[in-house]
């Protein structure tokens, strides 16, 4: 009798949720397909659905206050670009290619608000920071905040740093390479590997040549850590090139997923995943979605799917903050490089790739399959990190065991600091983070940056926001409601 490839490894709840999410998987290839070649009149008219449903149900559109005009602009802006012209900054962009092939979009803040420069391009004498998102993310998470002094990049350009932003192969801006076609399963083989080997220290090479400096200091949030781990343990000499590592909502080995469907799937076989999404780019239909659903609606899909898979509550996150940002939360990446991740919880280690997946075998008579593999995938050697590491998490944030990471990390080159009440996205989105974030990164940017005397003391933003940690405010706004929402 023929044997089944998976008996053994799902049980029939888990080969139940397979069947249903691949047919949900092929239900909304099929509407995307459809949605694609829907004319906007029929496009306006989901739109138009979703709306009245929403005032129906929340209440009658109000008119919109000044803080609501700001957040619309925001949700609008169709890229780094536009965001960067809401407030007054203008930018730069470069491209990096990779060893391997990949051009990657660099975007760079070399000047404060009003500030001039003649020779754009080149060395700006600053100290240079350089800011690396996270997974399905691009650059435009760190400049749609909706007031500037909680923008990270914004408040270090007004301090005096040379502001880069990077991004990885596949997102948004950074689609394309001289070896492959995007359209092609081979331009999406890629995990995060190849964030560590190529993008991360390619990308810093590229920088430091540009502006002149011996070093730089990176920050990175979420998966923007966990390629800055690996690249830093498997490239000693990238050590020396950057003198401070600060990681928001670090992540290195996630002990799972809060939907126990889906982690007990991925825990199985992580590449029932390929199965199910397919060798290329992962939920690619999301803008799709995005432009159906009024934007309210859309937001509200968002966090309670964020609920369901994390358990996370964005409570710390404004309605006006979700609105803005929600809409430049998704950025398209690889299937292989999510697939890394579940490898990684399933065996609660930071390995590299696991190209040689073995099935486990069932032996009889015993409880639990053997687990036994021909070999172990390498593990990323962060204990040999050399620059100084800083981490600053949350205490609610689902994705960070703080305990197992330290004991992967150097004792005395890391300190970390608990943001009390955060979670993941809290960490860049927060509404707080101007007081509870930022001071503590640009602390620690001035004990490690390159000649921190070029840097300014403090700096007002536009709202009164000292930069040095003190917020000199002398009222505050109340976050407006989502019935205040209209258009």
């Amino acid at each position: 009798m023929a044997r089944l490839p998976f008996i053994g490894r799902l049980t029939s709840r888990d080969y139940a949720a397979l069947v249903i999410g691949g047919l949900l998987v092929s239900l909304e290839a099929v509407l995307t397909l459809i949605i694609s070649f829907l004319p906007k009149s029929v496009i306006q008219w989901f739109y138009d659905r979703s709306r009245h449903l929403f005032h129906f149900i929340v209440g009658p559109p109000i008119p919109k206050s000044d803080e609501q005009r700001l957040t619309e602009r925001i949700r609008r802006a169709e890229d780094f670009q536009r965001l960067c012209e809401i407030f007054g900054y203008e930018h730069e962009e470069h491209v990096v290619l990779t060893k391997d092939g990949y051009l990657l979009n660099l975007h760079r803040l070399p000047a404060k608000k009003g500030e001039q420069r003649e020779h754009p391009g080149t060395s700006t004498g600053k100290p240079v920071v350089y800011l690396h998102h996270g997974l399905l993310m691009n650059s435009e998470v760190w400049v749609c905040l909706t007031s500037p002094e909680r923008s990270l990049a914004f408040t270090l350009v007004e301090l005096g740093f040379d502001v880069w932003l990077g991004n990885n192969r596949g997102n948004k801006y950074s689609k394309k390479s001289i070896h492959h076609n995007p359209n092609s399963a081979k331009f999406w083989d890629y995990s995060i590997d190849d964030f560590a080997w190529h993008d991360i220290p390619d990308s810093i090479a590229y920088i430091l040549q540009v502006t002149k400096e011996p070093s730089l200091s990176y920050v990175g949030f979420s998966q923007g850590t966990a390629q800055a781990f690996a690249a830093l343990s498997i490239h000693p000499p990238l050590n020396e090139k950057i003198n401070v590592f600060i990681a928001l909502a670090p992540a290195m080995s996630p002990a799972g997923l809060a939907a126990s469907v889906v982690d007990s799937l991925m825990k199985a076989s992580p590449t029932l995943v390929f199965l199910i999404f397919g060798r290329k780019s992962i939920m690619s239909s999301v803008p799709a979605w995005q432009s159906l659903l009024y934007p309210p609606v859309f937001a509200a899909f968002i966090t309670n799917s964020l609920r369901w898979l994390f358990n996370w509550r964005c409570q710390n996150i404004s309605p006006l903050q979700k609105l803005a940002a929600f809409s430049h939360l998704y950025s398209s990446a690889s299937v292989k490089s999510v697939v890394h991740w579940f490898q990684i919880m399933r065996n609660g280690k930071f390995q590299m790739y696991d190209d040689d997946v073995q099935r486990v075998m069932v032996i009889r008579r015993a409880a639990k399959p053997s687990g036994v593999t021909a070999y172990a995938p390498a593990r990323f050697p962060t204990r040999n990190i050399v620059a100084p590491i800083v981490l600053l998490y949350g205490d609610s944030d689902s994705l960070v065991d703080i305990d197992v990471m330290l004991s992967e990390l150097p004792r005395k080159r890391v300190s970390a600091r608990r943001l009390h009440g955060y979670e993941h996205l809290d960490v860049i989105w927060g509404e707080n983070i101007h007081k509870d974030v930022i001071p503590h990164v640009v602390a620690a940017l001035r004990e490690h940056a390159v000649d921190p005397g070029r840097l300014e003391r403090a700096v007002k933003m536009t709202n009164g926001f000292d930069a040095d940690g003190e917020d000199v405010t002398t009222s505050s706004t109340p976050a407006d409601t989502l019935s205040g929402y209209e258009n």
